[in-house]
């Protein structure tokens, strides 16, 4: 790779430096202006001809974010960029993966292709990958899908006493025993019946037999935050501890943060995908160490 340049898009800083630690490149900002007509404008520094330029930015909010995101792109290249990659440690729109109802927009395929127009290769961490089972189903370009669960079970080996990790549902389960594995760790997984996009049914079976244990709640996603209110409230009524609650990706729309503690998390850490205050578990040496190959 040449002289490569770490191009951050607003609010990521935090990320693009923990990046830099791990994956030496110049870091310099995006500038991003939006006029009051809704339009944006962005700047970018100057580039050295046939440099790789990573544009770093974690697509939460995403819809502010993809215009610019594609403008930062082109002018990459129309100023001297030989390659652009996309660093994007949440990836947007990957859970509309069928038609659930008539008419409906399969958006995570139409976002897939213009990411793949605009960028030559993709990084991510845990995507939502459920009927897709790899990130190549939709895009075109390298696109590689870095796992988080070294470092979640590095973290909870480390700050949790005599852990128990709980996935929030049934489809969790495989992803749950990865990282339970890492470290040992017991876990399990609890039943969900969900009767409307506000309304969650949990339980948890043979319950009796994690007695003592502090339960650790581990989901990929925390958005709503209604499925682990849910499992905090099941958990309780099974005799446990306020459990630790960990996300991969926190976006904690609208009161879903409050709404959480208030119904008794005992701790809500995220890792450094999304910039928020409940990062501490960081991915950024996983991602880094997939960036080489991608920029061979």
């Amino acid at each position: 790779m040449k002289n490569p340049l770490l191009l951050v898009f607003p609010g990521n800083e935090a990320l693009a430096r923990a990046l830099q630690a791990q994956f030496p490149a110049r870091l310099e900002n995006l500038v991003l202006h939006r006029f009051p007509d809704g339009e944006s404008l962005v700047t970018l520094p100057a580039i050295e001809p046939g440099a790789d330029v990573l544009v770093v930015c974690s697509l939460d909010q995403p819809d502010s974010k993809l215009a610019p995101l594609l403008f930062a792109a082109d002018t990459a290249r129309e100023l001297g960029a030989g390659r652009v990659l996309l660093v994007a440690p949440y990836l947007a729109y990957m859970r509309q993966d069928r038609r659930f109802h008539d008419g409906e927009a399969i958006t995570s395929r139409t976002f897939a292709a213009v990411i793949s127009r605009h960028f030559d290769s993709l990084v991510t961490v845990d995507p939502h990958l459920h009927r897709y089972h790899d990130l190549a189903e939709i895009y075109t370009i390298p696109a590689r899908a870095v796992s988080s669960a070294p470092a979640i079970a590095a973290w909870v080996h480390r700050e949790v006493h005599k852990p128990l990790l709980i996935g929030p549902d049934e489809e969790s389960a495989q992803w749950v025993e990865a990282i339970a594995r890492l470290e040992g760790l017991p876990h399990t997984v609890l039943f969900k019946t969900r009767h409307d996009d506000f309304n969650v049914e949990v339980s948890l079976p043979d319950a009796g037999r994690w007695a003592g244990h502090t339960p650790v709640l581990v989901d990929d996603i925390i958005s709503s935050a209604h499925t682990m209110i849910a499992a905090i409230g099941s958990l309780a009524k099974c005799g446990f501890a306020a459990p630790v609650c960990v996300g991969v990706h926190g976006l904690f729309a609208g009161p879903a943060l409050a709404e959480l503690k208030a119904a008794g998390a005992a701790r809500i850490v995220t890792c450094n995908c999304v910039p928020h205050d409940s990062n501490a578990i960081d991915v950024m040496p996983a991602l880094a160490a997939a960036l080489p190959a991608l920029l061979p």
